[in-house]
């Protein structure tokens, strides 16, 4: 299965659909060095979907898919507890902020919290990518995402209220885990 959801990603990466937001992903990673997640309803929602990461220059490349969201906004972030247990997924604590002091923003947002991967907007059919390349973020360490959760949220964040952007209810959880190597 993590064989699987490796060669996913990977198809993902070379992929030249565009999505929103779009940023330069930087020299590739070993496939060792990936992380998943799989994103399951919370909430009461339907949105289930993946989430792949890979190291990049300068941070950490993100996948996220969703599908069976209401269309329109929806935050993502990541979250500092790899537990999404509880049905409203609170488990999974706050935002992600190795950034000590730091406000809520986006990934275009030169200091922020660095669980912040700001908003995709779901289409009339449910289904929504997101990829974008979050600087100061890392797979493992004192910044590492990996043990931790991704996060698809009710509403679209505002990318400025502190603590978590207004953006509403945990629609879907994800504990992010170190991929299987080859």
């Amino acid at each position: 299965m993590r064989q699987l959801t490796l060669l996913l990603f990977l198809c993902a990466c070379a992929s030249t659909t565009a999505s929103e937001p779009r940023a330069s992903t930087g020299a590739t990673a070993p496939a060792s060095a990936g992380a998943t997640a799989t994103l399951q309803p919370r909430s009461d929602s339907t949105v289930s979907g993946t989430a792949t990461f890979r190291q990049a220059e300068g941070g950490v490349a993100a996948h996220v898919e969703v599908h069976g969201a209401q269309p329109g906004e929806h935050g993502v972030h990541v979250h500092e507890k790899g537990d999404c247990s509880d049905p409203k997924a609170q488990s999974a604590g706050g935002h992600f902020n190795p950034n000590a002091g730091a406000h809520h923003g986006g990934p275009q947002t030169d200091v922020r919290h660095g669980g912040d991967l700001g908003n995709m907007t779901v289409d009339a059919s449910g289904n929504r990518t997101l990829d974008v390349t979050v600087k100061d973020l890392s797979l493992t360490g004192a910044n590492g995402i990996v043990g931790r959760a991704v996060v698809v949220h009710e509403k679209a964040d505002d990318l400025k209220s502190d603590p978590a952007g207004n953006s509403g209810g945990r629609f879907a959880c994800g504990a992010i885990e170190a991929a299987a190597g080859r």
